[in-house]
C-alpha cells in the first residue's frame, strides 16, 4: 500500500516520477479472424478505430445493465489484441468473455501469470527512461503501444496510466519484473504504492471499478458517455437507458469522508460517497459521490460523518488536470 508514505509518493508522481507495481492486473490475448468482431460485440467503444500500436480505454457492459469491468485494449497486430482487466475481476471477466466467444472465430488466452506490469508516472518519466531505451519516447503519443528495449530487456511500453500524469506502463516478462523494478529505482523513480495510486486517480477524477462502476451502477452516471459509441453490443439496450444517478465531485473544508457516507440536500439523503480522501495536492478533503439525478445540480450538499453533517461544495470533475 505504501513505501515512504502516501503523501510523499503522491507528491513524487505529481512533481517528478514514481513507479507502481501493478502486476496483479489481468491480461487476456484475443486472436483470430473474428477478434475485431468479437471485441466490437462485447465492448461499448469502437475497437475498429484502433490500429496496430495503439491502445483504447473501453467498457465490458453487462447483459442487464452495469459493467462487468472497465478495461484497456491494446492492438498488437491485425487480428490480435491484448486486453488489461482489473485484478479483482479476472475470473469474472474471463467467464464473461468465454461465454460470448463461441459465436466468433476467436481464441482467448489468459496471460495474467506471464506478465509483470510496472507503471512509471510523472512529469520526469520520459527524461528518466530515455537514456535506458532504444526508442525515441518523445515521438510516442498518448495511447501508443510498442515494443522496446529497456535496460536491455525486451518489453512492451504503452503511453497510458491512471494518475492524471504523463507516463508509461511497462509490460515485462514476469520473471524479469523485479530486476526492471530495481533498475527503475536506481535511475531515480520513487516507489509508490496503491495508497498513492488511489489519491492520484481520485484527484484526476478517474472512476475505480467497485466504487464508481459496478455490475449495478449505470455507467452513464459518470462523465464517460464518450466510451459508448453507436453500435450494437452486449447489453446495448440497457446502457442507453437514462441513468437515475449522477456522479459528482465534492470539496470539503476539513473532515475527510469515505465510501458509503450519506450525501444530503436539505436534510434528505440523496446519494452516497463512492470515493473520498484528503487531497495531498490541494490540502483539503475531496470526494466523488453518486446522487439522485434531480439533485445533481445543487451547489451545496452535506455529508454525514458519524452522525454529524458536514457541508460540501459541488465542484466540476476532474479535481486536478495536468
Amino acid at each position: 500500500m505504501q513505501y515512504a508514505g502516501v503523501k510523499a509518493e503522491h507528491d513524487a508522481v505529481r512533481n517528478a516520477a514514481g513507479v507502481f507495481d501493478v502486476s496483479h492486473m489481468g491480461e487476456f490475448r484475443v486472436q483470430g479472424s473474428g477478434a475485431l468482431a468479437f471485441l466490437q460485440h462485447v465492448t461499448t467503444n469502437d475497437v475498429s478505430k484502433l490500429k496496430p500500436g495503439r491502445a483504447q480505454y473501453n467498457w465490458l457492459p453487462g447483459v442487464s445493465g452495469g459493467l462487468v469491468d472497465d478495461i484497456y485494449i491494446y492492438m498488437v497486430a491485425p487480428d490480435e489484441y491484448l486486453t488489461v482487466v482489473n485484478a479483482s475481476n479476472i475470473a469474472k471477466d474471463w467467464a464473461h468473455l468465454s461465454a460470448h466467444a463461441g459465436e466468433f472465430d476467436v481464441t482467448l488466452t489468459d496471460e495474467s501469470d506471464r506478465w509483470g506490469l510496472l507503471a512509471v508516472q510523472g512529469p520526469q518519466t520520459e527524461s528518466l527512461l530515455q537514456p535506458h531505451t532504444d526508442t525515441d519516447l518523445s515521438s510516442k503519443k498518448k495511447n501508443a503501444f510498442f515494443p522496446a528495449k529497456l535496460f536491455g530487456f525486451d518489453v512492451m511500453l504503452a503511453r497510458t496510466g491512471y494518475t492524471g500524469e504523463d507516463g508509461f506502463e511497462v509490460f515485462t516478462d514476469a520473471s524479469e519484473a523485479e530486476t526492471v523494478w530495481d533498475k527503475l529505482l536506481a535511475v531515480g523513480f520513487t516507489p509508490a504504492g496503491l495508497g498513492a495510486r488511489d489519491t492520484l486517480r481520485l484527484e484526476a477524477g478517474f472512476p475505480l471499478y467497485g466504487h464508481e462502476f459496478s455490475d449495478t451502477i449505470h455507467p452513464l452516471s459518470s462523465t464517460y458517455s464518450w466510451v459508448v459509441k453507436d453500435k450494437t453490443h452486449v447489453g446495448h439496450e440497457h446502457i442507453r437507458s437514462a441513468p437515475t444517478q449522477t456522479l459528482i465531485g465534492l470539496k470539503l473544508d476539513r473532515v475527510p469522508v469515505r465510501e458509503g457516507y450519506p450525501v444530503k440536500v436539505g436534510g434528505e439523503v440523496v446519494g452516497h460517497v463512492t470515493s473520498g480522501t484528503s487531497s495531498p495536492t490541494f490540502g483539503h478533503p475531496i470526494a466523488m459521490a453518486l446522487v439522485n439525478a434531480e439533485h445533481a445540480g445543487a451547489d451545496i450538499f452535506d455529508v454525514e460523518v458519524r452522525g454529524k453533517d458536514h457541508p460540501a461544495t459541488r465542484v466540476q470533475l476532474p479535481f486536478y488536470k495536468r
